[in-house]
């Protein structure tokens, strides 16, 4: 049998990259029985059909070193959340769900504030400081003029990463900058909406010329904590995944503190004084309402 990895799936077939060529193949029946799908990212064994030699079965997933639940991608080393300084205006709250379903998928995330073309505030370098002390590595880009795209690079090196964020942030002009041959479909801001068009149909594996691999997915504006297994929810110490809460949540008067109502509570102590910045813990606050929302219909 070969050994390949999954690069797209369309419709029921996928596409396997292996050492004779791109090979396209149908999983075996019993995947669907057991309710398993392939991923895009996917390291697999197939075998080919003989009557044709050009398609091939898809025999067996070899074991995965994490899963991104949304978008959907196995095998990868860190995700890409790109996020905008205006059209679309940025989404926090969005950023820091993404950061925190990649920290429970064991990815390490970069933020990417991109079309700084468009700065006129000096906002981006309070955002970027803000995740730059909490342990985040930030980007600052912009295909118009050029800026941090070497950066960027340097970030996907060698390297399997997947792009996620807000239709309409400029991922797919991002990864056409970087690497022109892409040619990666990109869209309008729509002037009602005020939010992009999607233009990328489908998740998809790409090499990159300069070494590493990247998954370029479908935007979307909405995610919620559902995304997740009911046992990641469930056993979720979300504050792990809000590093900058650490320093304090030790010193909190009564132990397992949740830092919402709990009188004594040093990080909402380190909110009032600006050693947080409010709008992590807002954040914090409202997809901690998810999880007890998750956990209250589990166990209802």
């Amino acid at each position: 049998m070969l050994q390949g990895r999954v690069v797209k799936g369309i419709g029921g077939f996928y596409y396997v990259r292996t050492e004779l060529g791109l090979i396209e193949c149908k999983p075996r029946g019993i995947f669907r029985k057991e309710k398993i799908s392939p991923l895009v990212g996917d390291r697999v064994k197939i075998s080919l059909i003989k009557s044709t030699g050009e398609q091939g079965v898809i025999e067996e997933i070899l074991p995965r070193e994490n899963v991104l639940i949304r978008p959907s991608v196995a095998n990868v080393d860190h995700c890409v959340i790109v996020m905008s300084l205006d059209n679309p205006k940025p989404d926090l709250l969005l950023l820091d769900r993404l950061l925190v379903m990649a920290g429970v998928s064991n990815l390490n995330s970069i933020i990417c504030i991109n079309k700084m073309d468009l700065e006129s505030s000096g906002c981006s370098t309070e955002f970027a400081e803000t995740y730059v002390s909490a342990g985040y590595r930030v980007v600052r880009t912009s295909t118009k003029t050029g800026q941090g795209l070497d950066d960027l690079k340097d970030a996907l090196k060698d390297r399997t990463s997947v792009f996620a964020g807000l239709s309409g942030v400029g991922k797919s002009s991002l990864l056409n900058s970087i690497q022109p041959q892409l040619q990666l479909r990109t869209g309008e801001i729509s002037d009602r909406l005020k939010r992009g068009r999607h233009t990328t149909r489908h998740a998809e594996l790409l090499e990159l010329s300069f070494g590493g691999m990247v998954v370029d997915t479908p935007g979307f504006s909405s995610l919620k904590l559902s995304a997740l297994k009911y046992e990641d929810i469930v056993n979720m110490d979300l504050a792990a995944y809000f590093p900058e809460f650490k320093v304090y949540s030790g010193r909190c008067r009564f132990a397992g503190c949740r830092h919402l109502k709990e009188p004594g509570c040093s990080v909402k102590s380190a909110v009032e004084k600006g050693r947080i910045a409010s709008w992590r813990y807002e954040n914090y606050t409202e997809i901690m309402g998810e999880i007890e929302e998750s956990r209250r219909r589990r166990y209802d």
